[in-house]
């Protein structure tokens, strides 16, 4: 058996402002890095054999508290970066919604394929399951993979390694900041199970949160 771990990065200051990310740089605000020092601990708590991480900003600062938890050194891959929003990203929610309604609206439904110039759900469920078949590879058996990515990156991820059609990654609830899912695996073979989805930890109970 081999459990697969996604972590969400913890807040930014582009995410407190409502304004577009995608694989623009952002930083951890004051709440993001409370988020990442508090799940770190509760995360080392499974023992994970491996860690990865998106090599955006964002993500290895978070990666870089789980590792100092874990006692591990993590691998960054350009492969499990967010979704490419082109155009769009840096801007305001308020400033797209009011050059662009329709496509605000299909973005807010998390349908990111009719968001001019992004990249499309396909392509990024092809790389990010591309880069998880690496990562858990790396897993021995009975093992815990880490990986530290991205919002909807990740609900797409999981959609495909579910093995559902791509447009079901709409009916997910987005993850929340530091929210993580885990995915079990009873053989290579097997097909992956969703065993938790979205799971956090208040920022101010650290190690003495628990597990789940």
């Amino acid at each position: 058996m081999v459990d697969l771990i996604l972590l969400r990065h913890g807040r930014t200051e582009w995410n407190a402002e409502r304004r577009i990310q995608g694989q623009a740089e952002s930083q951890l605000d004051e709440l993001g890095h409370a988020q990442a020092a508090a799940v770190a601990p509760v995360l080392a708590k499974l023992s994970p054999a491996v860690l990865w991480s998106s090599d955006s900003h964002r993500a290895r600062a978070t990666a870089a508290y789980v590792a100092s938890a874990c006692g591990l050194t993590p691998t960054f891959d350009s492969r499990l970066r967010e979704y490419s929003l082109g155009p769009r990203e840096g801007m305001l929610h308020r400033e797209f919604e009011g050059q662009a309604p329709e496509e605000f609206a299909q973005f807010k439904r998390g349908n990111w394929d009719a968001v001019v110039g992004a990249e499309k759900r396909a392509e990024v469920a092809a790389r990010m399951t591309e880069a998880l078949a690496e990562v858990v590879a790396g897993v021995p058996p009975g093992g815990v993979a880490l990986v530290v990515s991205h919002g909807a990156a990740i609900r797409t991820a999981v959609t495909a390694l579910l093995g559902w059609p791509s447009e079901e990654a709409l009916t997910l609830h987005g993850i929340d900041n530091c929210g993580w899912v885990v995915l079990r695996r009873s053989d290579p073979d097997a097909p992956w199970r969703l065993y938790a989805y979205n799971r956090t930890v208040p920022p101010d109970l650290g190690s003495d949160a628990p597990v789940g």
